[in-house]
């Protein structure tokens, strides 16, 4: 940073010295100055299409023309810039109001009350009247699929998640349709988010500051299986959700709240609190098993990993000649529902149809992957209802349960046990890194101290890596890679498809930095990202608890180990591939349910 060329600013009196390639609104921000914005997303939506980030300045004296937006306004040496003057104080407001003239403001209702970022600013700018009245854009709500709703009446054209969806996701779903005052965000040719391919990551949520796209919520659903008297509802958590719940409740981004959650869980009424973190020591049994089969036996490589429902909908839809390499292991959170409905059903005398199996999860793809016809065994559901850390906030709100304040408590027994590998889940590279480790010990029948496979760890979006591992008595490098992002995922696949990489195992998940950064996550305004990266501080804190833990081997959890001697036998036995295995097919894109209409 010291050999970075520098020019020196002044902002509202203060003098400042800033890299040559910063904007006059990051500026701002190193001098301490909050500018607002609503549009800005950073490194991902600089486009200056709402104007709330205005301000006036001149160079060397000479004023610029207009009130240019900071977003996009190089600084340059000699620049004096005002943010709170009368002139940008009134173009802020009047540019306030007109978004609201065209937006839907039934706020208490809403479900970004209290996180939205036009309320916020709505809220600081002291606007309690809207002077410009008229034609609203109205739009049909599109809540045809199991994951996302689009209200068009709520959106504000800001774009932010037309670019996440095609800078940083590669797809393309969504887009700024029609013309002049009809303009709106949504797929093409009217069809519903439903019949594309969309693959339900949740980015455009976590990218959208108001509510015009959001989770289809199924907190009702629990609430009623919950006050059945006939039903018994077990809970399950993801290893990412823990980072992440805090901050529905005040706390810093990335702040571990393992104790609180399961105490939080048991007070909203569960017959019992198990986590997710079991069934991924689970799946890394399984998969690694499959892996070491593959190469053995001249099997399909390279391996990839299917825990990412969102890459799988990816692969199936553009990728299909890569659906047998695909791992057949079914996602920790499948594979909990189909454990909890056979052997702990059978172990504590429970009619698997009276369960209730609810997930939290930090992905809105999986409440898709819930539904799919293929996650089921004997015409029983694995999963009933997956909820995202966001409605498990909800619902500890609506319980009036003071979260904060919670005493840490352990989960149940006997699906709540889990090890270090199994929390590192949730990170891109953790699934890498949890298999590593069993491998590497089956392998060299060894219990290795040397456990941390930094090399795939980071949220950069692909990383790669080679081991070199005794397979079958001999020294054998194995080539891994690990990505994040549907766009990251391409571009590796693209690579292996020309030839030009030669992996073993590759790890996949739809969503930047992994399951932490999940659309179902809390979320975090592109004020606060400015500042901090959940990515980061969420991995940090799954990293964290591994380290704490005393078991980090998915092989060691003693659970599963009883598991397998008391039901499944082994890993990939006939009755672990009945329970916790599936199959994927090629999907069509453009392609709504025979007979049904999109919206």
């Amino acid at each position: 940073m010291d050999n970075v060329e520098k020019v020196n600013v002044t902002i509202n009196g203060i003098a400042v010295s800033v890299p040559k390639d910063y904007t006059v609104l990051l500026a701002a921000r190193a001098a301490g100055i909050d500018i607002p914005t609503l549009c800005y997303l950073k490194d991902i939506n600089e486009i200056a299409a709402c104007r709330i980030c205005v301000v006036e300045a001149d160079i060397k004296g000479v004023p610029m023309r207009n009130l240019p937006a900071s977003c996009v306004l190089q600084v340059q040496d000699g620049m004096n810039v005002r943010t709170n003057t009368p002139r940008v104080r009134k173009a802020v407001r009047q540019n306030l109001e007109l978004i609201l003239a065209n937006h839907n403001r039934e706020c208490l209702t809403c479900r970004r009350n209290g996180t939205c970022e036009l309320q916020k600013l709505c809220d600081e700018m002291g606007i309690t009247d809207i002077p410009y009245e008229g034609a609203k854009r109205e739009g049909a709500i599109d809540d045809l699929s199991w994951s996302i709703v689009r209200d068009p009446s709520k959106c504000i054209l800001c774009g932010r998640c037309v670019s996440v969806c095609q800078n940083v996701q590669g797809l393309g779903v969504l887009a700024f349709t029609k013309r002049g005052f009809n303009t709106e965000v949504a797929p093409a040719f009217d069809f519903s988010m439903r019949d594309v391919d969309c693959v339900y990551c949740g980015q455009c949520i976590n990218a959208c500051p108001v509510a015009a796209l959001r989770e289809r919520s199924y907190i009702d659903d629990v609430w009623a299986a919950i006050d059945d008297p006939e039903k018994f509802v077990v809970v399950q958590t993801a290893p990412a959700v823990r980072a992440s719940l805090g901050e529905e409740f005040g706390l810093p981004v990335g702040t571990p709240v393992t104790g609180k959650m399961v105490a939080a869980l048991k007070r909203i009424g569960f017959d019992r609190v198990f986590d997710t973190n079991f069934s991924a020591d689970l799946t890394i049994m399984e998969e690694g098993t499959e892996f070491l089969n593959r190469v053995k036996t001249g099997g399909v490589l390279p391996m990839i990993t299917s825990c990412s429902p969102g890459w799988i909908r990816f692969c199936e839809m553009h990728y299909p000649e890569f659906l047998d390499n695909l791992s057949t292991c079914k996602s920790p959170q499948q594979m909990f529902g189909a454990i909890v409905k056979s052997y702990y059903a059978e172990k504590f005398n429970i009619d698997p149809k009276k369960i209730v199996c609810v997930s939290i999860m930090p992905c809105t793809s999986k409440k898709t992957e819930a539904n799919r016809p293929e996650m089921e065994v004997d015409g029983i559901r694995d999963v009933d209802i997956s909820l995202t850390t966001r409605e498990l906030g909800d619902m500890i709100k609506q319980a009036r349960i003071n979260f904060n304040a919670l005493p840490d408590e352990d989960t149940d027994s006997i699906l709540g046990d889990y090890t270090g590998a199994a929390v590192i889940f949730g990170a891109t590279g953790g699934v890498m890194e949890a298999a590593l480790r069993t491998v590497a010990d089956i392998l060299t029948g060894e219990n290795l101290q040397d456990i941390e496979y930094k090399a795939v760890r980071g949220i950069e979006g692909v990383k790669e890596a080679t081991l070199t591992l005794p397979i079958d008595g001999k020294p054998t490098d194995v080539n891994i890679a690990v990505c994040s992002s549907t766009a990251n995922a391409a571009k590796v696949l693209d690579s292996v498809k020309a030839g030009e990489k030669n992996y073993h195992f590759i790890e996949v998940m739809a969503c930047p930095g992994g399951c932490v950064h999940g659309g179902g996550q809390s979320h975090v305004s592109a004020k606060d990202r400015l500042d901090v990266d959940p990515k980061v501080n969420r991995a940090n804190a799954l990293y964290s608890e591994d380290e704490r833990l005393t078991l980090r081997k998915s092989h060691d959890n003693p659970e599963v180990q009883q598991l397998y001697k008391d039901y499944l036998e082994a890993p990939n036995s006939h009755k672990a591939h009945k329970l916790l295995h599936t199959h994927y097919c090629k999907r069509e894109v453009y392609c709504p349910p025979e007979g049904e209409a999109t919206v």
